[in-house]
């Protein structure tokens, strides 16, 4: 989601203002770059970047069921595929009220 999305859907009575990009802000994030490419495996809900140090980038212990992305991908938020929509985080908050805000 966008920030602005998660604002609308926390406090859909609050009023936002688009004030437009701030030096050095950043629109989209990336996650994982292609000099990551070499050590990053996909799994079913995540990716999982081994590090170079002891051969753990190799080692099938640590990658189990990952499967090796292709050399020079990249993740990054602007070619993100899946989108919550604002009924889908409200339906997470109100599931997980209980914990939200706990430390």
């Amino acid at each position: 989601m966008k920030v602005t999305d998660i604002a609308r859907a926390v406090a859909p009575e609050a009023k936002q203002e688009i004030i437009g990009i701030r030096p050095g802000e950043k629109l989209h994030e990336q996650m994982i770059g292609a000099e990551d490419s070499y050590f990053t495996h996909e799994n079913p809900q995540y990716y999982k970047i081994l590090p170079q140090l002891n051969n753990w980038a190799n080692d099938t212990k640590r990658i189990k069921d990952g499967v090796k992305v292709p050399e020079g991908f990249v993740y990054v938020s602007d070619t993100n595929t899946e989108w919550l929509t604002d009924a889908d985080l409200q339906a997470w908050m109100v599931a997980n009220r209980e914990e939200i805000g706990r430390n």
